[in-house]
Formats: structure tokens, C-alpha cells, sequence
């Protein structure tokens, strides 16, 4: 296994010996801090309020910006020991995590960021599969980061779906691809990072994303159309742990993290809401950025498409092949 820097390769030595007594635990995030974002924001928090929940008896250390593994890298390196803890960008990875993917085969679903937080609370309670597909791989969930609802970026106004036909739009997962292409667009498959250029060479038209996203990424300096298509908000990251990492902390600091892993769902969806306020301000003022309606009925009429339905079924078909009784799941996902 390759990784990025002769820091992970050090980092990986040092947590093999003592990992249980370590009062320095590591987080390992492609974000940039400067990015100065709720994702950002909202792990600087998690960060300092782990050491003083522990009363400074331990710390946590985060390596930002991809410095140890890049963002398709990091399951794997949190399996290994390459970091105690990190984002994992759950929709990269669906056929590695189909059941924690959800929400990912179900795009347009009409759930709103505290709800998809909260429906990710209660599958992981209800149903012991979400959690044993982190353990199979030497992972457990502290906490579920959920993305806002999701628009379309685009560079070109858009007032209904015949204006989407032929034009390429950012993709990325199982559900986007196949709902595009019942749009009669053309999806392309791009990661965050590639997008921004993307955009601005016009290799694609429109992008899915959220309006804090779209600023936290700068995508809405080179697209300065957001369509209100109600594709519903999207499951972002999980924030993942070693899972030797995690069993190797005492009762009591174990404790502490279950229960910070609780409060940062909260903390971070204020500070995503705050943002959201915040961007839509700054579009509507020095940014320029001009908001359309869609007519949301459009775009849930794609749902009965047969490559729309073949995502879903999919996805389905995992949960069974899991013993997951998916009913109550697929209700939570349908408008």
C-alpha cells in the first residue's frame, strides 16, 4: 500500500506501540484547515472539546488536507492504523459501504439534513448490519456528518428539464449517474477537488452541491446559476475511528467520545445552517450568484425511471443479502 506521505509511514510506527495508553489520538482529514467551512469549523470544535471533556488528560491532533491520505485513501488507512480517526466521504465508497450508502442509491429522497443524521442514528440502533459493515473492516462510527440540500451549480440558467438535455453534469456514486441520465444529461464522473476546474473550463455545466458547499468550494466563482432542484440533502461523511484504537480507550474516555460524537451532530448542523443563511446573503450581494426555481415535480417523476429504479433495487437487494428487513428504511426514502 502506497501512501502520500513519509508521514504515514512514521505516523503507522508510532501507534503500533501503546495505542491504548496514547493521549495523543490523530485525525486524518482531506479537508484544508484554512477552509474556514462548517466541516472544518465544526472538527476544530470536536477537536477542543475532546480535551477538555477529558480534562487535557488526552488530545487529538488532526492532519488536514490530505497530508497522510488522500480522500479515497482513508478507510483503508484508519483500518491499518494510519490515523486513529477520520471523514470517511461516505458516497465514494458505495460498494464498500452499501448499507451506511443509503441515502446515496435513493437521490431525489425528501429528507432534510437533520433528518438524514438522525435516520443514520436510528439504522445504526435498530439495525446492528450498519455497524457490523464498519467492523468487518476494522472501523466504527463516531458520528455522521450530513450534508445539506442539494441544488444545481450551474453555468447556464435552467427553468425546467428540457433545458438539462444534453448538458454534462458532475456525478459521482450509483444514484447520480443513473438519474442524470433519465434527465437526458450526461454525467461525468468527477471528484470534489477536479470539479472546480472542471466548471470553470466548462467541461461540465452544472454540478450537484449545496450552497455552503458551493462557497466552501469556491465552485460558485465559475457557475453563477443555483437551481433550486429539490434533490434532497445528502449523507456527507461518516467520522470513522480504528476500531482497535477505539476498544484500546478506557471506560471513561470512551465515554466521553460516545457522547461528543452525539453533541457534534448537533453542533455542526447549526453551524451548516448559520452558513447556509450566510452564502445565500453573499450570493444574493457581492457574489452574484442568481437563485432559479425548479418545478420540483419534474424531477420526482424521474424516480419511476427504469434506471432510477434499478439504483434502488439495487441497493435492496444488499440490504437482504445482509439480512436487513429494508421497509422501514426505504419508507424514510421516498416522497
Amino acid at each position: 500500500m502506497t501512501w502520500t506521505t513519509l508521514t504515514a509511514v512514521a505516523l503507522a510506527t508510532s501507534l503500533t506501540f501503546g495505542a491504548a495508553e496514547a493521549k495523543t489520538y490523530t485525525y486524518i482529514t482531506y479537508k484544508p484547515q484554512g477552509a474556514n467551512d462548517a466541516h472544518s469549523r465544526s472538527l476544530q470544535w470536536f477537536v477542543e472539546e475532546f480535551a477538555k471533556r477529558t480534562g487535557g488528560k488526552h488530545d487529538i491532533e488532526v492532519f488536514w488536507g490530505g497530508s497522510v491520505a488522500a480522500v479515497g485513501e482513508t478507510p483503508e488507512a484508519l483500518a491499518y492504523g494510519v490515523g486513529d480517526m477520520g471523514d470517511i466521504v461516505t458516497p465514494y465508497f458505495p460498494d464498500q459501504f452499501p448499507l451506511n450508502n443509503a441515502i446515496g442509491f435513493f437521490i431525489p429522497q425528501p429528507l432534510s439534513s437533520d433528518a438524514v443524521a438522525e435516520a443514520m442514528v436510528e439504522w445504526h440502533r435498530d439495525y446492528p448490519q450498519f455497524a457490523d459493515e464498519l467492523t468487518s473492516q476494522n472501523l466504527h462510527a463516531i458520528s455522521f456528518r450530513s450534508l445539506e440540500g442539494y441544488g444545481l451549480l450551474c453555468k447556464q440558467p435552467i427553468a425546467s428539464m428540457t433545458d438539462l438535455a444534453g448538458k454534462r453534469i458532475r456525478s459521482y456514486g450509483f444514484a447520480y449517474p443513473a438519474l442524470i441520465e433519465a434527465m437526458k444529461a450526461i454525467p461525468v464522473s468527477l471528484t470534489t477537488s477536479d470539479t472546480y476546474e472542471a466548471l470553470e473550463r466548462s467541461i461540465v455545466d452544472c454540478a450537484p452541491i449545496g450552497p455552503a458547499l458551493a462557497r466552501g468550494f469556491k465552485y460558485d466563482e465559475v457557475a453563477k446559476y443555483y437551481i433550486e432542484m429539490p434533490f434532497g440533502a445528502s449523507f456527507g461523511h461518516i467520522l470513522a475511528m480504528n476500531l482497535d484504537s477505539y476498544q484500546g480507550m478506557d471506560d471513561e474516555t470512551r465515554a466521553v467520545l460516545d457522547q461528543l460524537g452525539i453533541d457534534y451532530m448537533v453542533e455542526y448542523a447549526a453551524m451548516l445552517e448559520a452558513e447556509e443563511v450566510k452564502v445565500r446573503e453573499l450570493w444574493q450581494g457581492e457574489l452574484g450568484v442568481t437563485v432559479l426555481p425548479f418545478p420540483g415535480e419534474e424531477l420526482t417523476a424521474l424516480i419511476d425511471d427504469t434506471g432510477v429504479q434499478a439504483v434502488r433495487a439495487e441497493w435492496e437487494s444488499k440490504a437482504t443479502d445482509a439480512g436487513v428487513s429494508f421497509d422501514d428504511i426505504v419508507a424514510k426514502l421516498r416522497f
